[in-house]
């Protein structure tokens, strides 16, 4: 039987197949991407708020005034660090295991990396707004 291209049918559909499956491994690449992405972001989101508070303190002690600090966005700033480079690690572990399901035909879609990611992310959203609140009424 001739498809309407001039190929047989089972021809058209192993070429369809393949470009289903480079489909979806490019799909995942690009989702891994944005796992790399997101995690660089944070690390650098990290590095900013540790520099910034340690600029601050030695622009304080230049200026002779007494440097009032718990020291927690250093913490903060290496807890963010850490977190980005693991989100990155935990991006590569997703993608080298959806690859492996993409070439076997069982994929399953994450759940839990997925919720646990957001849940990380609304802890660490409201820490940081909890500790700015702090730091104005410690200041004011």
């Amino acid at each position: 039987m001739q498809a309407a291209s001039g190929g047989s049918v089972a021809d058209n559909a192993n070429s369809n197949a393949r470009s289903d499956r480079a489909r979806d491994h490019l799909a995942n690449e690009r989702t891994f991407l944005a796992w790399v992405r997101t995690g660089a972001a944070i690390v650098v989101f990290g590095f900013a708020i540790g520099r910034f508070s340690i600029a601050m303190r030695q622009l304080a002690a230049f200026g002779g005034h007494p440097v009032r600090t718990l020291g927690l966005s250093v913490w903060m700033g290496a807890g963010s660090i850490v977190a980005g480079v693991l989100l990155v690690v935990a991006g590569l572990v997703r993608y080298r295991k959806t690859r492996a399901q993409l070439d076997s035909a069982t994929f399953e879609p994450a759940g839990f990396v997925v919720d646990l990611v957001t849940i990380l992310t609304v802890v660490f959203g409201l820490v940081l707004a909890g500790y700015l609140i702090y730091t104005e009424k410690s200041l004011g």
